[in-house]
């Protein structure tokens, strides 16, 4: 007799803003969108010193990505040497970041010394068999990118369904059994940006689509709150690396870390989370230009780029990059300065000119 295995269906949703202050004059607003991802932990945080960004070098990557899925630290360690940074994720792995600063941006998900994910952006990185900058067309005949992806577990099934805007944006591609790829497009060039490895149960744990499933869902970890805060500090500063990575791609100087700028994002973030809204004035009424200015930030003109619910960094950056106003002001010229904060799943970025 068989056993009868109840169906559930998880939808994921997320938001995007973009604001602008120009010589500290009135705010203008611009479009929420929507695009994925996952529930919020809500709890109280203190906000933390924040460090600057490590330094750079040359990342010597060669060959697949897919290479790399189930290697040691010790392999890792042997090809690349002692990464910039290693940050904590909620989703078990560390990742282990390595970054030109210009044109190479490398992170690989390190859990119970193997590798579980792999997320690269940058020109200069060869990932065969994909290519950053390849065309959706020439991906398309290299990849088999469908509206419906199927993962087969024991008993359990899992059905990912990408909506016509997600198959243009981040397809999901099944590599082999229990790995998968997603390409991240720029839809405005309609070139790749960066590309995503992970196992089947990362993809379950992220859930970045609709999902319909039957089976049981890997568990994810409680985190406590001084867990978050580190979880929070190195999103911060990868927002911060793919942010100069992505601007040189496209020609535009490199951005300084500004401390205060930080920390003024992290409290507006922290702020929407705590209070349950998604707005760049805060519920008292001040925008941009007050919070600014509460902490002191001189600027000539400064903008905004807030959003919510995706299940990491990486993925709300792509987010701005194909939101028309969210990708002026990543690649804006006159901007010099960034702080990024982040709080649970809420991400911010402020912008400065100061020179």
């Amino acid at each position: 007799m068989m056993r009868f295995i109840p169906l559930f269906v998880i939808v994921s949703l997320a938001l995007t803003g973009i604001i602008y202050l120009f010589e500290g004059s009135e705010l203008l607003e611009k479009d929420s969108i929507e695009h994925h991802s996952q529930a919020v932990e809500k709890s109280g945080n203190k906000l933390e010193s924040k460090l600057a960004p490590g330094n750079r070098r040359t990342v010597p990557f060669e060959g697949s990505l897919y290479q790399w899925m189930d290697k040691s630290t010790s392999e890792l360690l042997e090809t690349f040497g002692e990464p910039q940074r290693k940050d904590a994720s909620p989703y078990g792995y560390q990742w282990w970041l390595y970054t030109d600063g210009k044109d190479q941006f490398i992170q690989f998900g390190v859990e119970k010394d193997k590798v579980v994910s792999i997320y690269a952006l940058g020109e200069k990185l060869s990932i065969k068999p994909a290519k950053i900058g390849m065309s959706y067309a020439a991906a398309a005949d290299v990849f088999s990118m469908l509206n419906e992806v199927t993962y087969n577990n024991d008993l359990s099934s899992y059905t990912f369904k990408l909506s016509d805007k997600e198959l243009l944006e981040r397809p999901l591609v099944k590599v082999n059994g229990n790995i998968f790829l997603q390409l991240y497009f720029d839809t405005i060039t309609q070139k790749l940006s960066a590309v995503r490895v992970l196992t089947a149960d990362k993809l379950l744990q992220h859930q970045p689509y609709e999902m319909h499933y039957r089976g049981e869902l890997p568990g994810t970890q409680e985190l406590t709150d001084a867990q978050w805060e580190k979880v929070e500090d190195g999103a911060e500063k990868q927002i911060f690396h793919m942010t100069n990575v992505i601007r040189s791609q496209y020609g535009q100087p490199e951005l300084k870390w500004e401390d205060k700028a930080s920390e003024v994002a992290y409290l507006h973030s922290a702020d929407m989370a705590q209070n349950n809204y998604f707005s760049h004035y805060t519920q008292n009424g001040d925008g941009l230009k007050d919070r600014l200015q509460a902490k002191d930030v001189f600027f000539q003109s400064a903008g905004e780029n807030i959003a919510a619910q995706y299940p990491d960094a990486q993925a709300a950056l792509h987010g701005w990059l194909n939101s028309e106003g969210h990708r002026e002001a990543l690649l804006k010229e006159d901007f010099t300065h960034l702080g990024a904060g982040v709080y649970r799943y809420h991400y911010t970025q402020n912008f400065l000119k100061k020179e």
